[in-house]
């Protein structure tokens, strides 16, 4: 198998033959947020599949926070549009933790560093997203810590 960046440009080609233009415009999309990371910095270079995820994470993200705006404004046609296009990225990231895997997995990093107290928020969340790797949303895992963190 290819990487996740082949993958993508597989799928955008599969979309435009099957004329599927919500599909084809968020994989153009993705593919250009790909590009343009590869492309920051000192010199271009190829992204590893687990940088390639981020930045699809990141723009599902945009998608949600973006969708929750549209609601907000009563635009529900766009707001349904920028949940179809997070749908469509979310196809390419890992399945998201139940909230019992995340407190499983916090408990055990915060035990394996022995973190105690808020005032050891910061490393704990480290070691907590690292533990749960990207397979979970920033904001669960963080709620998770400070609860056990007391």
């Amino acid at each position: 198998m290819g990487t996740l960046k082949d993958r993508l440009n597989d799928d955008l080609r599969a979309a435009m033959k099957g004329r599927d233009e919500l599909t084809t415009s968020t994989l153009r999309m993705a593919l250009s947020a790909v590009r343009t990371a590869e492309v920051s910095g000192n010199a271009a270079r190829e992204l590893s599949d687990d940088e390639v995820l981020a930045v699809l994470s990141k723009e599902s993200k945009k998608r949600r926070e973006a969708a929750s705006a549209f609601e907000g404004a009563g635009r529900a046609e766009q707001a349904a549009r920028e949940n179809a296009e997070g749908g469509i990225l979310d196809r390419y990231l890992p399945v998201q933790l139940s909230d019992e895997e995340i407190a499983e997995l916090v408990a055990g990093a915060l035990n394996a560093g022995g973190f105690s107290g808020k005032g050891q928020l910061g490393p704990a969340m480290k070691a907590a997203q690292a533990a749960v790797a990207g397979r979970a949303q920033g904001g669960r895992v963080a709620a998770e810590v400070r609860k056990q963190l007391g």
